[in-house]
C-alpha cells in the first residue's frame, strides 16, 4: 500500500483527489488551532507559498487528540486557519490521528515508518513516489534545513 491509495475528505467535507498529488514530495502535518506550536502555520503557508507547486504540496489534518488544542468544527478551524495565519494550503477534515479509531493514514504512516505523532504538528514527508520517508518531530520547523534539503533535492 502507498500514500496514493487512500481516501480522505478535505476541511470542507469534499473528497480530496489524492491522485493529483502523484510524482510530487508532500508533508503531512497534523495540525492544532490552541496549540505551543500552533504558530508553525506561519511558516508552514511560507514554504507553500516559496515551493513549487508541481513538486511540493502539504497537506494539513487538524486533530484534537493532543491535549484537546482543536475542539473546534472543520468550519471554525478553517475560519481560524485563513484569518490568523492566511492558509492557503490544503487543509483536510478534522481526524484522529493517535486516538482510536486512528484515520487509516495516519495508522499507515505509523505502520510504515513505526513512529507515532507524539504531539501537534507532526511532519511525515512522502516522496514522489508514494512512500513515507521521514518523520519530524512537532518542534523542528517547517522551514528547518532538514525539510528544506529534502524538499530540494
Amino acid at each position: 500500500m502507498i500514500f496514493y491509495d487512500f481516501i480522505f475528505d478535505d476541511i470542507n467535507g469534499k473528497v480530496f483527489d489524492v491522485q493529483t498529488l502523484v510524482g510530487k514530495k508532500v508533508m503531512l502535518i497534523n495540525t492544532a488551532s490552541q496549540c505551543g506550536y500552533t504558530k508553525q502555520f506561519a511558516q508552514l503557508e511560507e514554504l507553500y507559498k516559496n515551493t513549487d507547486r508541481n513538486k511540493f504540496e502539504i497537506l494539513g489534518f487538524p486533530s484534537n487528540d493532543f491535549g484537546k488544542q482543536d475542539p473546534g468544527t472543520n468550519g471554525e478551524i478553517a475560519a481560524f486557519c485563513e484569518k490568523n495565519y492566511g492558509v492557503t494550503f490544503p487543509m483536510m477534515s478534522k481526524i484522529k490521528v493517535a486516538e482510536n479509531p486512528v484515520h487509516p493514514i495516519y495508522s499507515w504512516l505509523n505502520r510504515e515508518i513505526g513512529e507515532e505523532p507524539k504531539w501537534n504538528f507532526h511532519k511525515y514527508l512522502i516522496d514522489e513516489k508514494g512512500n513515507v520517508v521521514r518523520s519530524i518531530p512537532s518542534s523542528t520547523e517547517p522551514i528547518d534545513a532538514e525539510i528544506l534539503d529534502w524538499i530540494n533535492q
